[in-house]
């Protein structure tokens, strides 16, 4: 195991294995947070990478204040996943394409219309969106964008189960090699982003004092945050499976950027997450980029101290969005980025997206894995590969 965690210092642990490659500024932002006020423990997962000041792909604890920064401003960010009834063998890619449509506009009562009478329960819960919004003093503006993705790394992908490790777990679940599942990343869409400005604008990057007034307050808007993205997920969820004329049973949904009370060796305080999978709400999925794999793992509970319960949420990022389209422009045409080795599209009609969002961009998502395994904070469930992946009908140049 020791291979497989990197001691920094005393407060610093990394998990990663000798050999996956890390940048050295994603280290220097640990150990930047490390030195705030009340920080007693700072874990970089192996999918870390640097973020606006403050690394991401990490967990942190610390005791007496909670840093909003640290969660960042797609609070609620997260991934869940649906097994649908769309036989794997059957699946047309230009038919699904065709029938899926454009994700990017907001839902219009017509189709609002239609979700509802699919299921009578989206106007209640809607409802008690609105009613958190509007108890933690939060506009309702950004209910318009609710069932739309998002840019960045968000996604909405159909994969199929190509190898299961673990047919125990697998027959616990309601997934099925012989159908296809739906895997959906985004977060709290804008939402996120006006908390976070606020909060910055008025306190900067000191953090709250534990029990304050504005600390009650960010935790108010952050958790209608959380429950905006959990029914974001869903809906956009909704929306592929009417289109799709399709059937779904959702298998997890888990937020990868939160702030939530814990007491970690003894001491009660606030354990952050920025790009950090929970590990203590059971099977979780480890996605690679568009042209890799996806794991679904199960965490192993009795080593959840050892990395501050928290997993990678993905492959990680390798290059810098900047750097992307003169890495490959030379080498590969959106077109050619649309289409994977594994027999899959990308429907990414945004030239600087789909650059940036190359799986070149990314670190092989293997890597990830190997080190969360050695570690042993993890046991591989099942891998799929991606059948079709929904970025943006977007601008094309």
């Amino acid at each position: 195991m020791g291979n497989f965690v990197q001691h920094i210092s005393d407060r610093i642990s990394i998990i990663a294995s000798d050999r996956l490659w890390l940048e050295d500024a994603a280290i220097q932002q640990t150990k930047t947070t490390a030195a705030l006020a009340g920080m007693q423990r700072v874990v970089g997962l192996p999918d870390l990478h640097p973020g606006r000041g403050y690394p991401v792909g990490a967990a942190f604890f610390s005791t007496g204040r909670l840093y909003p920064a640290l969660v960042g401003n797609d609070i609620g960010c997260g991934m869940a996943l649906w097994q649908t009834d769309i036989l794997a063998g059957k699946a047309k890619l230009d038919k699904i394409d065709k029938q899926i449509g454009n994700l990017d506009d907001v839902i219009d009562e017509e189709e609002w219309a239609a979700l509802e009478r699919l299921d009578p329960s989206w106007p209640v819960r809607i409802d008690a969106l609105s009613a958190a919004l509007a108890a933690a003093g939060l506009d309702l503006t950004p209910l318009r964008s609710l069932g739309t993705i998002g840019r960045g790394n968000h996604f909405a992908e159909l994969q199929v189960i190509d190898a299961v490790e673990d047919e125990e777990v697998i027959g616990r679940t309601t997934l099925t090699r012989k159908c296809l599942q739906l895997l959906v990343h985004s977060g709290s869409r804008g939402l996120g982003q006006v908390i976070l400005r606020a909060h910055v604008d008025a306190h900067s990057h000191a953090g709250l004092q534990d029990g304050s007034p504005e600390a009650l307050a960010y935790l108010r808007e952050h958790d209608a945050a959380l429950q905006y993205a959990e029914v974001n997920r869903s809906l956009i969820a909704a929306r592929i499976f009417h289109r799709l004329r399709c059937e779904a049973v959702r298998v997890l949904d888990v937020h990868h950027n939160t702030v939530t009370p814990a007491t970690i060796d003894g001491q009660a305080g606030w354990l952050h997450r920025k790009g950090a999978t929970p590990s203590d709400q059971g099977l979780v999925m480890l996605p690679g980029s568009r042209d890799d794999y996806s794991y679904l793992i199960e965490p192993v509970l009795s080593a959840g101290e050892l990395s501050l319960h928290s997993l990678a949420h993905g492959a990680g990022r390798k290059w810098q969005r900047t750097d992307c389209k003169g890495r490959l422009d030379k080498l590969a045409t959106p077109a050619q980025l649309s289409r994977t080795s594994m027999g899959g599209r990308v429907i990414c009609n945004d030239r600087a997206l789909i650059y940036e969002e190359a799986p070149q961009a990314y670190k092989n998502v293997d890597s990830v894995l190997g080190s969360l395994v050695g570690a042993g904070l993890v046991k591989v469930v099942s891998r799929s590969k991606p059948v079709l992946t929904y970025k943006t009908r977007g601008e094309c140049c």
